[in-house]
């Protein structure tokens, strides 16, 4: 979610936790999470990786990024939209290609300059 974030936000690679992602780390993490969702695959403290389970792991995710960009970057980073993203992709019912295709749709829009 926070790559996706810094990828609309027009950076290809970003310090997350002290470490450089790009997209070719949250590809990996988000498909190995479709894959344990299909498979039920059984995470250290033993519970199943289910789709409720991603959804509830992405919401209190979001609740800490929300604390440490505050309210206002928060929205203005989008990063709710590239939650939704993270959540299509590694949710979908079939693999998506790239997770980059459904985030490209929340690129900003180049303005367009107007003629007099």
């Amino acid at each position: 979610i926070r790559y996706i974030t810094s990828w609309i936000q027009g950076t290809g690679a970003a310090a997350i936790f002290n470490l450089m992602e790009d997209a070719a780390t949250a590809e990996i993490s988000r498909s190995q999470i479709w894959q344990w969702v299909r498979h039920g695959a059984v995470i250290e403290d033993g519970r199943v990786v289910t789709e409720e389970l991603v959804r509830s792991l992405t919401d209190e995710e979001l609740a800490t990024i929300e604390s440490e960009f505050g309210k206002q970057n928060y929205e203005l980073q989008n990063v709710a939209g590239a939650a939704e993203v993270f959540l299509k992709v590694a949710l979908s019912p079939s693999f998506e290609e790239f997770l980059t295709i459904p985030a490209s749709d929340l690129l900003p829009q180049p303005s367009r300059p107007t003629t007099e």
